[in-house]
Order: structure tokens, then sequence, then C-alpha cells
């Protein structure tokens, strides 16, 4: 294809008024349209989007995979760049992007992302490079996954390109961020889990694969080097891992009606 072709940035937020401004002053420029689908924000989050001029819509939450795709399917391009509130292209990353939409040749494109932990770009630790398909051809791919863990699938025999550049990931602003998220993500994958008919194993799910995530993420992807964010990031995950499957064993427990 050797037409440009138009891009829609689509963005799904609840209460992201610290981040959401970062995010669409970095898009501005490689996005013909901006589709923002807010869960109902109860705080400036609508008002920050509506002076970005941004197409706005409301719709319930139903999951982070089911709420990215409504937001694709609100596109009015075809081709579609998806950001969570809380990331930002980098200046390398805007120019991939622009000359992708120039001589677009790929199905789908992947990039990589690079987190801040509380103030600090994490180098290691399992965290970089992050690699996410975030660029595509929605007539060819969607979200899917496991919830929260979304992720894009490209249909079989999509051609997908890398872009030069990162995405800048916020991630948490603070340790009780981090903590906070893993406490609400845990329940809902154990839940996810729980509709597959898993169930958690008190020697194998809780005791040793918390024990053997810090190992592989401290370790054996070098969160060493990051310091101490590196070690938070190891214990924080093996914890999340711990309050995944516990609380899966407690829905496990739960009498049937």
């Amino acid at each position: 294809m050797d037409k440009p072709v138009s891009l829609s940035a689509v963005i799904i937020t609840f209460n992201e008024e610290n981040n959401i401004g970062r995010c669409l002053d970095s898009i501005r420029e490689v996005a013909d349209e901006i589709v923002v689908v807010d869960s109902f924000s109860t705080d400036a989050t609508q008002k920050i989007c509506l002076g970005h001029n941004v197409k706005f819509l409301q719709h319930p939450f139903e999951g982070h995979i089911e709420q990215k795709n409504y937001a694709v399917s609100c596109a009015g391009s075809d081709y579609v760049l998806s950001l969570d509130a809380d990331e930002a292209l980098s200046e390398t990353l805007k120019q991939s992007i622009l000359a992708a939409k120039k001589k677009w040749r790929c199905d789908g494109y992947d990039l990589n992302r690079r987190t801040n932990y509380c103030g600090r770009w994490i180098r290691h630790s399992g965290w970089y490079p992050d690699t996410k398909l975030r660029l595509w051809d929605r007539r060819k791919g969607r979200w899917g996954g496991v919830n929260p863990h979304d992720r894009v699938i490209m249909d079989d025999h999509c051609r997908v390109c890398h872009l030069a550049g990162d995405l800048y990931h916020y991630s948490y602003h603070t340790i009780n961020d981090h903590v906070e998220q893993i406490n609400r993500f845990s329940g809902i994958a154990a839940r996810a889990a729980y509709g597959k008919g898993r169930h958690a194993n008190l020697l194998l799910d809780i005791v040793f694969n918390p024990l053997l995530t810090f190992f592989k993420k401290y370790i054996l992807k070098l969160g060493i080097l990051d310091g101490y964010p590196g070690f938070m990031i190891a214990i924080h995950t093996a914890y999340g891992k711990f309050l995944k499957y516990i609380k899966l064993r407690e829905l496990d427990k739960q009498p049937e009606d």
C-alpha cells in the first residue's frame, strides 16, 4: 500500500487525570482521530480529554479486553493505535509511526515499552524490552488473552513488523500504587482462572510459584541490576502470584449454589 493511511488512536480511561494529558499530547502529531472510551470517571479525566478535542465516549467497564475491543470498534479508521492512558510515545517512536502511516507495509506493528517505576526507568527485571503490538489493521486482529493481561492477537499468516523507538509507560508513582494494582489485578486473574476451571495447588501454586517468580525476576531477568526498584518489582510480582492463587483457592472453597 503506497497511499498514506488515516490513523485512529484509541484509549480507555477511568480516573486518569494524572496521566491522560501526557498521553494525548504525545499522539497529537501521529493520530488523525483520537477516541477515548471512559468508564464514568469521577475526576477531571473528561474535562482534560475534551480540552484536547477528542472523541469522548462513556461505556460501562466489562473487562480490559472487552473495553479495548469496544474502543477499537468506535474508531473511524481501520488502522488503529491503541494506548493505555499511562503511556506516551517517544520522539523516535512518533517518527516510526509516521513512516508506517506513509507506507503501510505490514498487518501490524509491535514496539518496545519502557517502564518508569517510582521515578526510575527500568532496564531489566523482564520489563524491558517489553514488546507490545499496538498498531494494526483492526480487520486482521483484535484484543484477546485473559483479563487483566490483554494482548492483540493477529489472524493467521499476518505479517508483523517492529517499530523503532520506545513506548514510555508511567506505571507506578509510589509503592502503594503497585500494591493496590496487585490486589485488584490478582482478584481479576483469580476469577478468570476460576471461570476456566482452574484450581490452586497449595504446594505448587501458593508456595513454589511465588518463589520461582522472584528468582526469575531478580536473578534470571537481571532485576538485581535495577537496584532497589528491581528488588521491589521482583517481590511484588511474586506477591501478585501468591495473591492470585490464594484468592483462587478461596473461590474453590465457596459452597456451590
